[in-house]
């Protein structure tokens, strides 16, 4: 009774978490309830299996309780030290590690599981063991290459060749038959032995082969969705040793996943299908109506005479603030035209950055007011009457041809409108592409003026300026 009871408390706090989560102000308080709540399943997992009345028992060496703690205890460590130590630009990356392990972790489950019974209690249970290794693996695999393509280890360009859809079905049909192959019942034993290998390797190479025709611009997008291919995964884990904590923590993860997924989905005015199979900035996506005009350079200099007469200056935070690290300096300089009068926002693009919500994480960090972030559509109502934009380091979500250009890769994706704003400052480290590799008409329309260089470094520049008056 009472580890039914710590159990539902457990789901409450994963819930309420959750909930928290949905606002940068109580984001901190979402992972600290989240975290209270696995400690609290943790230690009645602990005691439903008897450890405490077994701490003095010569078995608790041989039954492996040791090797939990010294698990429990490692992990911890790491994931401290880790998450403390990694950089903003380093999050996204982050993130795909931790979900890929979790995919691994509920495989695991299922393959100890498949070891201690290779036959299995029933074709229901021995069905989950085979959907769990398949998602859990899928997820690993494919995290980790999302993990190599956010850290730019590999190309975050799309990779796709002739006949890949077809290839993938072929994997995922062979992956659905190791697992017949292996819950059918009174199989020999050897038999279902070589099925679940067959499908962990096919499931891996599935990842692999699932995230590859993805490219860069769509990263936050697959985080998400494969986050919630690791919840399926969890859950499913869950069903197999009837654990409670782990079927609602996973239903749960699976299925803010899938709804922040379609959001996503959504704000691209893209399907998942189109996601999944398109191979989106695979190819080079330069507008195919001629060169456009030369885009005008300044300096910081030339930009502060434009700011400091402007009435309303809007942000638009992309994955160059991040690795500029220029949030603390983007406050400082709002602070210096709220003081000079100016009105200020911030407009966030749903999928500005390299994961879901990392602007708004960024821009949190450094306790800029939650009422000045504004959504794409709040500020595209108004973004015509704005003196300025400043545009940091994003590329995808201010592009117009995504409005104009049929043949770009982007066409029909909500942008924000800051091609409407008097003036509009583009900070960027260089003349290259984003990371998706789409040309920005943007750049070269009259009123764009580029500032080139280290965005921290210019957004100090100008907030100097200001000081000097």
């Amino acid at each position: 009774m009472i580890i039914n009871l710590a159990y539902i408390i457990a789901c409450v706090f994963f819930i309420l978490g959750i909930k928290k989560l949905n606002k940068p102000t109580t984001a901190r308080q979402g992972n600290f309830l989240s975290a209270l709540g696995m400690l609290i399943a943790v230690t009645a997992v602990f005691f439903e299996n008897d450890v405490v009345q077994s701490w003095n028992s010569s078995d608790w060496l041989r039954n492996g309780y040791m090797w939990c703690f010294a698990a429990i205890a490692i992990g911890s460590v790491i994931g401290a030290v880790w998450s403390k130590k990694v950089k903003m630009t380093g999050m996204p990356e982050l993130v795909a590690l931790y979900n890929g392990f979790g995919g691994l972790a509920s495989a695991l489950v299922a393959f100890s599981q498949f070891y201690n019974n290779p036959q299995g209690n029933d074709i229901i249970s021995s069905a989950a063991i085979g959907i769990t290794i398949l998602i859990g693996a899928l997820a690993f695999s494919g995290s980790m290459l999302a993990w190599g393509k956010l850290s730019e280890k590999i190309s975050g360009r799309a990779i796709v060749f002739k006949g890949q859809n077809f290839i993938n079905m072929l994997f995922l049909l062979a992956a659905i038959t190791a697992v017949v192959i292996y819950a059918i019942p009174g199989m020999d034993n050897q038999i279902k032995f070589i099925s679940i290998l067959a499908l962990s390797g096919i499931s891996l190479l599935f990842g692999i082969m699932f995230v590859l025709p993805i490219g860069g611009g769509d990263m936050p997008v697959v985080i998400s969705l494969l986050n919630s291919l690791t919840g399926l995964a969890v859950a499913s884990a869950g069903f197999i040793i009837s654990n409670t904590v782990l079927i609602v923590s996973g239903c749960l993860v699976g299925a803010s996943g899938t709804i922040l997924t379609l959001i996503m989905c959504k704000a691209m005015n893209r399907s998942i299908g189109n996601l999944l199979f398109s191979g989106f900035g695979s190819v080079d996506a330069a507008s195919k109506k001629g060169p456009g005009a030369e885009p005008k350079a300044v300096t910081a200099e030339d930009a502060y005479m434009i700011l400091e007469s402007a009435r309303s200056v809007v942000f638009i935070p992309g994955y160059g603030m991040a690795v500029a690290q220029a949030q603390h300096a983007v406050k400082e300089l709002a602070e210096q035209l709220e003081a000079n009068g100016t009105e200020v926002n911030y407009a966030i693009h749903p999928v500005a950055g390299r994961m879901p919500g990392h602007m708004n994480v960024l821009l949190a960090e450094a306790d800029i007011p939650y009422e000045q972030l504004k959504t794409m559509d709040e500020m595209n109502s108004v973004m015509s009457s704005q003196d300025a934009a400043i545009v940091i380091g994003a590329n995808d979500v201010v592009n117009p041809a995504a409005e104009r250009d049929k043949s770009s890769p982007i066409y029909g994706m909500p942008i924000i409108k800051a091609y409407e704003c008097k003036t509009v400052f583009v900070l960027k480290r260089g003349k290259g592409r984003g990371f998706s590799g789409i040309e920005n008409e943007l750049f070269s329309m009259p009123n764009t003026l580029m500032i080139y260089g280290d965005a921290k470094a210019t957004i100090a520049t100008l907030a100097g300026e200001f000081t000097v008056e």
